[in-house]
């Protein structure tokens, strides 16, 4: 590998480093220590060959060079240890008239290392975004990331903490189906992530984790961030290895992809530190050509003859669609209008069809309406496409329920299920309505669809007048978002009050709602605003909706919107407690107690962050001031001082 020396400026005073002193400096990508030692200056390596202490930290002692960690010590000019025969390369040094420059040996060219051929395998599958941290244990592979952000392949975005990555990327698969990925460096900042990747895991969305590792040597030896990733995350990932020196690395990479597409879990790979800037050798790059097959199932024909003779007998079917339904939406509409039934969605699945279609019958359940639940309940067979059947949702079983789901062990998971259909929604949905033309006889419940809207927005109304004079009631900060937000906006809701308000209240048009499910993480929304806004590349409004416990947990997030000028706004529910843990509370009988908050001033946080902060204390101003953030070029915050009781 032939090196060539370059030279490059470091200084441009002699004068600027005093006599007897030392510095860091960077010479091309070569880290050096620059003294001032007995009239001249002079350039040694930057690290003690001990541990790598950096020598521009150190200090001129008695006509020696101290590293500053351990105390070994170094000529300042020629690098040699005193009494020891061994030492640190020392660099040329010439003081010309604009400055004073080091020459280097540098390598003429990038050699292809394995953490390249792994990132390059990852962008060949579809993976175009990291949500990172980078720090010492993972900078090889980091260094591979920035080569692919430089050559356009890959987009990196710097978050502040790992959980918020996670929760990130989580978001972006559970909008596109495909996974992005989130890197961290070894112990802490790896466990970090543990929570986001449960939420991705048990609401089934795709995610690639990345994580650095100590040396592999020192794996087992209490060394310092040392723990062992792979059996931390056994339980939550899908797919779950150490990169190891024989690997075959690109299909490591490819198996992990592939593993998160089709079982929709999470897929983890951690590097050791001395594997990532190893070169790769002969190793190609891997390439999905070939090994993902058409997702098309068809069900069984024993499976669809039940199927359709039940929805012949039918007379007052209901379709309850969840999130797994929600790239299949256009067939599944098309296919309710010609059986006149109602669709019903979980909380999930809330605006996967609009609130202002004939057919659409809103939320079911605990963050549902009345208009929901009626139609359920008067139903006579329940058509069950891409839903969970949580407890959340509620969904009788009291009903003759045909269950449609790509995912064998989805089928009837809680309860006995009537005919229960292994396929995919689509080519399911498809073979039904060729099975069932012109042999329907269902009754056409649009026009009491409408009146039950009607006697629910009459409610809606009583509630929105109601003041206690204790701030700005939820019900009103939901109908006016209702009301504002872009018809094509992403909404990313957070758990709690606010988001039983929001399921409620919020009458959707063609906006698309991220939440975590069932695992149900407080802090989910804001960092999932990162995650959906780097999926759409801004081309969609982006919205987070939180209660002030939520958002102050990854509040410093708010800053890495504004640094890549994300344009997310947030809609702040600041009633200075944990609302719906109070309300818990009392419901089980017990005293409320340690719910209360002490809050900052959110608007003139976000003003500090350098984005628009905005504060609401009274119901007149909030329309006014509502539109006003959610047209602000970039991202803003709406503080609403809110009512705890008025949900």
């Amino acid at each position: 590998m032939e090196k060539e020396l370059k030279w490059y400026k470091v200084l441009d005073d002699p004068d600027n480093l005093a006599e007897n002193r030392v510095m860091t400096v960077m010479a091309g990508h070569t880290q050096v220590a620059l003294s001032h030692f007995e009239g001249k200056i002079c350039a040694l390596d930057n690290h003690c060959p001990h541990q790598g202490g950096p020598l521009g930290e150190g200090s001129i002692e008695n006509g020696i060079l101290r590293c500053p960690w351990h105390g070994w010590d170094f000529h300042p000019c020629t690098g040699k240890a005193p009494g020891y025969d061994d030492g640190v390369t020392p660099y040329q040094v010439e003081e010309r008239v604009d400055g004073v420059y080091v020459g280097v040996h540098e390598r003429s060219f990038h050699e292809t290392t394995l953490s390249d051929i792994m990132t390059e395998t990852m962008v060949s599958w579809g993976i175009d975004t990291v949500f990172g941290m980078v720090g010492h244990s993972n900078l090889g592979l980091a260094d591979a990331m920035r080569r692919r952000a430089e050559e356009g392949k890959l987009n990196y975005i710097g978050i502040r903490h790992e959980g918020a990555g996670a929760f990130a990327a989580s978001a972006y698969g559970k909008l596109t189906g495909r996974p992005a990925a989130c890197l961290s460096i070894a112990g802490p900042g790896a466990t970090n992530m543990f929570t986001g990747m449960w939420d991705a895991r048990v609401d089934r969305a795709p995610m690639l984790v990345l994580t650095g590792q100590v040396a592999t040597q020192v794996v087992g030896t209490g060394n310092f961030q040392e723990v062992d990733l792979v059996r931390a995350f056994q339980a939550v990932a899908g797919f779950n290895h150490r990169v190891q020196k024989d690997s075959r690395h690109a299909e490591l990479m490819s198996l992990a992809i592939k593993h998160a597409l089709l079982n929709r879990t999470v897929s983890h790979l951690t590097f050791p530190d001395e594997i990532q800037t190893l070169p790769a050798g002969e190793e190609q790059t891997g390439t999905p050509e070939g090994r993902i097959p058409p997702l098309r199932i068809e069900p069984p024909e024993e499976s669809l003859r039940k199927a359709t003779e039940q929805i012949t007998q039918a007379r007052r079917p209901v379709i309850i669609v969840g999130h797994g339904a929600r790239f299949v939406m256009k067939t599944v509409i098309a296919w309710a209008e010609k059986l006149h039934a109602p669709v019903i969605t979980t909380f999930k699945g809330k605006g996967l069809i609009p609130d202002d279609h004939p057919l659409a019958a809103g939320v079911l359940g605990r963050s549902g309406t009345p208009v929901a639940s009626f139609f359920m309940n008067e139903c006579d067979l329940i058509l069950a496409l891409g839903v969970s059947f949580s407890n959340h949702t509620g969904i009788t079983d009291k009903k003759i329920t045909i269950q449609v789901d790509i995912d064998p062990l989805a089928l009837g998971k809680f309860h006995k299920i009537d005919v229960p259909v292994w396929g995919d929604i689509d080519t399911t949905v498809r073979l039904l309505e060729k099975n069932l033309a012109g042999k329907t006889d269902t009754v056409d419940q649009r026009p009491e669809l409408k009146e039950r809207w009607n006697i629910w927005r009459r409610e809606k109304e009583k509630r929105l007048r109601e003041d206690r004079g204790k701030g700005v009631s939820s019900i009103a900060v939901i109908d006016t978002l209702s009301r504002l937000a872009p018809e094509d906006a992403i909404i990313c809701v957070d758990v709690g009050n606010n988001a039983y308000s929001l399921g409620r209240y919020f009458e959707s048009r063609k906006q698309s709602f991220l939440m975590s499910g069932y695992l149900g993480s407080i802090g989910f929304a804001f960092p999932a605003a990162l995650g959906a806004w780097a999926a759409t590349r801004g081309s969609r409004p982006v919205i987070a909706v939180a209660g002030d416990g939520g958002f102050a947990q990854y509040m410093a997030e708010l800053t890495t919107s504004v640094k890549y000028d994300m344009d997310i706004k947030l809609i702040l529910f600041n009633n200075n407690e944990l609302g719906k843990i109070s309300k818990e509370q009392q419901s089980g009988e017990f005293e409320v107690f340690a719910t209360g908050l002490h809050n900052p001033d959110f608007a003139g946080y976000a003003r500090g962050c350098g984005a628009l902060g905005i504060r609401v204390e009274k119901r007149e101003d909030l329309q006014e001031k509502m539109a006003t953030v959610l047209d602000h070029p970039g991202t803003a915050l709406l503080e609403i001082l809110t009512d705890v009781q008025l949900i």
